[in-house]
């Protein structure tokens, strides 16, 4: 795109006529150029993924209301595709093969290292402003306390997980406890779906995951509470944003971060969103607010 200081520029060494016609020139250009990206947003397809903290299936139903409530407020197609793990929706913001995408708050500062500060987090549900993960056992293991968890075998969710691992194994760092070295064996999920699985068949003495995931299970009661139950809440920290490239056009951002705010518990399309999304409303956010995230992950060795 012409800018006004190389347009102005030229402006000097040229006659009034000619510098006329050549303003003119310039400025029909950047019209077309407009015009051209105008269309081209218009017509184009937005590309949305997820972590895949939880089955593909499930993201499916739980993106699909959001996906048509983002065409209509955006005038273009979206299309929400599932990624077959952590690192893969980090590289495919990196890689620009997707445009929005709902991270975790350790993939969000992956994203943002892998991009070169091109990861651009625009919103997160206010819950995010103070998160927690769960450790849970079976009933009747005798393991009441982080202590406890010496000897047992312990599964984390993604290595890649916020919540299912870098702030579970920061805070067990913070307690004195080593996993590799103080844990029988140490076990990765993959999901926080399967962590609760891993524990309720027995496979681990105790997990740690996504406190929202919990009570999801929880309220839906596809978890036992006379059989499983959570022995350690950890301290609050920042998590999950939805984000995008920094190449995304200024105007299109601030519609996504636009829409994404508009969504209210007070209609049923916002109320269906939001719950799905295990939120009560999405608010701003800003690359400062995961800071101690990246932090954590340098201290656990898991980002250098």
């Amino acid at each position: 795109m012409f800018s006004m200081t190389s347009i102005n520029g030229a402006q000097a060494s040229v006659s009034p006529s000619f510098r006329r016609r050549g303003l003119a020139a310039a400025g029909a250009a950047l019209l077309a150029l407009a015009l051209t990206s105008s269309a081209a947003l218009a017509q184009g397809v937005l590309r949305v993924t997820t972590i895949p903290e939880e089955a593909a299936s499930e993201q499916l139903r739980k993106f699909a209301p959001l996906v048509k409530y983002l065409e209509r407020q955006l005038g273009m197609k979206v299309e929400f595709t599932p990624v077959t793990d952590y690192p893969a929706a980090v590289e495919a913001l990196v890689n620009r093969q997707v445009d929005l995408v709902w991270f975790g708050g350790f993939t969000f500062v992956q994203a943002k290292i892998r991009s070169g500060d091109k990861a651009i987090p625009i919103a997160q549900r206010e819950e995010d402003a103070q998160f927690r993960s769960v450790f849970i056992t079976l009933a009747g293991s005798g393991i009441k306390t982080l202590a406890d968890l010496k000897g047992r075998n312990v599964s984390f969710g993604s290595q890649s997980s916020t919540s299912g691992h870098l702030m579970p194994r920061n805070f067990l760092l913070e307690a004195g406890i080593n996993p590799e070295k103080d844990f029988k064996r140490v076990a990765y999920s993959g999901a926080h779906d399967a962590t609760i699985a891993s524990v309720v068949t027995g496979r681990v003495d105790a997990a740690a995951l996504d406190i929202t995931v919990w009570r999801k299970f929880v309220e839906e009661k596809k978890v036992d509470l006379s059989k499983v139950e959570v022995f350690y809440t950890t301290p609050p920290y920042f998590n999950y944003n939805w984000t995008v490239h920094a190449e995304m056009p200024a105007a299109l951002r601030e519609r996504i971060t636009k829409a994404l705010l508009g969504l209210s518990t007070k209609d049923p399309e916002g109320k269906e969103i939001l719950g799905l999304a295990r939120a009560t409303r999405f608010i701003p956010t800003q690359v400062s607010n995961y800071k101690g995230l990246e932090q954590a992950g340098r201290s656990a060795g898991l980002i250098r």
